[in-house]
């Protein structure tokens, strides 16, 4: 079965994505008979493209390496704004990956609005639609049939929404705490040895942990949108990222780190998310963990949740290593699975 895709947002991400489908193309089509094309790929600064056909995904990677413009890709063809070839092109998912916006979710959930409003399955790396239009863009979902994904959007390709979701039915989330920034919890690990803040911040912006402008990871928005999209999902309860106690590490310096070190212990940026009544409280904030607690073990850019239920015991999943390769993974199992299950539907009738 033939499957079109459209990327939205060719950077890290999407790059990695059409690397991935590229590389698993004989695999998906001899494992679940599904052949993958990418009819159209639209980006803000560097040009869009579309072939109903399938576009050459090696020559479009080539074409961002050298920063050139994807209208190479297919000249000739009708060019057209990013909502308005979502509204025209036929497609059956939409894959997008554009940076995220904490205030508002746009242009993303515009984006993943049209799509799904068109009858095609959305999935998303972007935290921002989930956290301010979760229900909405869900319902539209339901109404045409698609399906409204975004496992990525959380510790990479960690599987941190499915688990909860599919495989505890039943459940009702009470609380969960973890680590779900990369960056500043390497640039802790890093001062932690030693390195000055704007050593530790170079070195992570080298090899890609960090963007140019980290804000948004050493203000805590990054947390706190994570905070709130777990919530928002999980606990069935909107949170809002306006409604999360917010506080990052820039505040931190390196006298407070040695203090903690010679203490036996460490400060890591931690989230937390608690039922108190009948509100849904959440909380970002620098802390002082010891090796009792399980996230004084979290070194590096790796993250972890503990998730706290009424019917089971606590339960902790952590990733490791996360990059735009695993974020582009989380994206590409949504994707099967939001197929595979429209298949095995259509098949059944």
């Amino acid at each position: 079965m033939i499957v079109r895709l459209v990327l939205v947002g060719f950077g890290n991400v999407g790059s990695a994505l059409a690397r991935l489908i590229v590389s698993k193309q004989s695999e998906t089509i001899e494992r679940y008979d599904l052949d993958l094309r990418v009819v159209a790929i639209a980006t803000g600064t560097h040009g869009l493209a579309l072939d109903a056909e399938g576009l050459d995904l090696t020559r479009a990677l080539e074409i961002r390496q050298r920063a050139g413009d994807l209208s190479e890709l297919a000249p000739g063809k009708v060019q057209t704004d990013i909502l308005s070839l979502l509204k025209e092109i036929e497609a059956d998912a939409v894959l997008e990956s554009v940076p995220v916006n904490y205030g508002t979710g746009q242009p993303a959930l515009s984006y993943l609005q049209a799509a799904l409003e068109r009858g095609m399955h959305a999935i998303t790396a972007n935290k921002g639609p989930v956290v301010h239009g979760y229900h909405a863009l869900s319902e539209i979902a339901q109404a045409n049939g698609s399906r409204f994904l975004f496992e990525a959007t959380v510790m990479d390709g960690t599987p941190i929404f499915s688990t909860w979701r599919e495989g505890l039915p039943g459940a009702r989330l009470m609380s969960f705490r973890g680590i779900l920034n990369s960056t500043t919890n390497y640039l802790l690990t890093e001062m932690e040895a030693g390195k000055s803040f704007e050593s530790a911040l170079e070195e992570a912006q080298e090899i890609g942990v960090a963007e140019t402008d980290p804000s948004g990871d050493i203000d805590g928005w990054d947390a706190a949108v994570k905070v709130a999209a777990l919530a928002t999902v999980l606990m069935d309860t909107p949170l809002g990222i306006e409604e999360v106690e917010r506080q990052g590490i820039g505040e931190l310096d390196a006298a407070e780190i040695r203090a903690a070190v010679e203490a036996g212990q460490r400060w890591k940026l931690i989230c937390s998310v608690w039922r108190e009544e009948n509100k849904v409280l959440g909380r970002v904030r620098p802390e002082r963990v010891g090796p009792e607690d399980p996230l004084y073990h979290v070194r590096g850019t790796s993250s972890q949740i503990t998730f706290s239920s009424d019917v089971l015991g606590d339960l902790t999943i952590m990733g490791t290593d996360p990059g735009p390769d695993t974020t582009a993974y989380g994206m590409f199992a949504d994707l099967l699975n939001a197929v595979r299950a429209g298949w095995r539907t259509a098949a059944a009738v």
